[in-house]
């Protein structure tokens, strides 16, 4: 890649955290950060926000079983450009009972999009969703290796990650060698799934 020596100037730098814990009752929890300052002194029709001042300061807390089963979910607006942003972090409750996966993005549009939600929390629930699955991935796999060391018929369900992008892509190098891993110390048979 090429260095770019054409002279700039920030206006703008959006920041997303996310972090995922396990607690103590079993369940895990998702927190997503999404932080939005200006670079320079920007007006907007509520004021005036200063050069490295905050335009938008939210945050998710999400509550998940082993399941990846939303059971609860809080929104935070804690600044927003107009005084009425915060009155729809209610509205994300409706997220509960919903499973991280296939058709996920799909649901949340239903529930919490447009008019329904902040475009700016409901984007933030992408990346807390693969935080998810990354944060539960090492207690599935875990989970998997107890139950082929007590069960000798068990069959090792094909991993998630194949066919989730170009690098799992089926018939590539990668997914191969997922498929052949076996952290779990044996060789069983992997099923497909």
């Amino acid at each position: 890649m090429q260095e770019n020596d054409t002279a700039r100037r920030l206006l703008h730098t959006r920041r997303v955290e996310c972090a995922g814990y396990e607690r103590e009752d079993g369940l895990f929890e998702i927190e997503g950060r999404l932080l939005d300052t200006k670079g320079e002194d920007t007006d907007f029709p509520y004021g005036t926000i200063i050069a490295g001042g905050t335009l938008h300061r939210m945050r998710l807390l999400m509550v998940l079983d082993r399941k990846l089963v939303i059971q609860s979910i809080e929104a935070f607006t804690e600044q927003a450009p107009t005084p009425v942003c915060g009155q729809i972090t209610a509205a994300y409750r409706a997220l509960s009972g919903l499973r991280i996966g296939p058709g996920f993005k799909k649901q949340v549009a239903e529930r919490v999009g447009g008019l329904n939600g902040c475009t700016h929390l409901t984007e933030l629930l992408g990346p807390m969703a693969t935080t998810a699955i990354q944060t539960l991935a090492p207690v599935v796999q875990k989970r998997l290796r107890q139950r082929a060391a007590s069960d000798p018929d068990f069959e090792m369900p094909r991993h998630w990650v194949i066919g989730s992008c170009h690098a799992y892509r089926p018939d590539g190098d990668a997914a191969r060698r997922v498929s052949e891993w076996r952290p779990y110390g044996d060789a069983r048979r992997t099923r497909e799934s």
